[in-house]
């Protein structure tokens, strides 16, 4: 069974950091590629970034040059790590896992994805 478990959200002023981690177990991580997605009140889910397995990146463009994608193997463990923070930026994060190749397209899509985790709020007040 594969989970995907979320941290590292919270409250942040406007401009501020935080940095999310999501571990993967119960399958090999190595040849997952990952993303993350997030949900704000009254709006779709919606793509910021993904890495493939092969460290290949993808960005939403709001997010680009603030937020950096990046995993660690060995841990299991893929990062987000979000500065300059913005109001618009408060949402539920949400990690999500899938397997096979890795298009602009695909890594996209939310119907994609395997696997999800069950999110974390970040909170950027102005």
């Amino acid at each position: 069974q594969v989970q995907l478990v979320e941290s590292g959200g919270g409250l942040v002023q406007a401009g501020g950091s935080l940095r999310l981690s999501c571990v993967v177990s119960g399958r090999t991580f190595s040849r997952f590629a990952m993303g993350w997605f997030r949900l704000a009140p009254g709006k779709e889910r919606e793509f910021v970034a993904a890495i493939s397995w092969t460290g290949s990146t993808y960005w939403e463009d709001s997010v680009k040059g603030r937020f950096t994608i990046s995993r660690d193997n060995a841990k299991n463990t893929v990062y987000l790590q979000m500065n300059s923070l913005k109001p618009e930026d408060t949402a539920v994060y949400y990690c999500a896992g899938r397997t096979g190749v890795s298009s602009p397209a695909i890594v996209r899509a939310t119907d994609s994805y395997d696997y999800w985790g069950q999110g974390t709020q970040v909170t950027v007040s102005s």
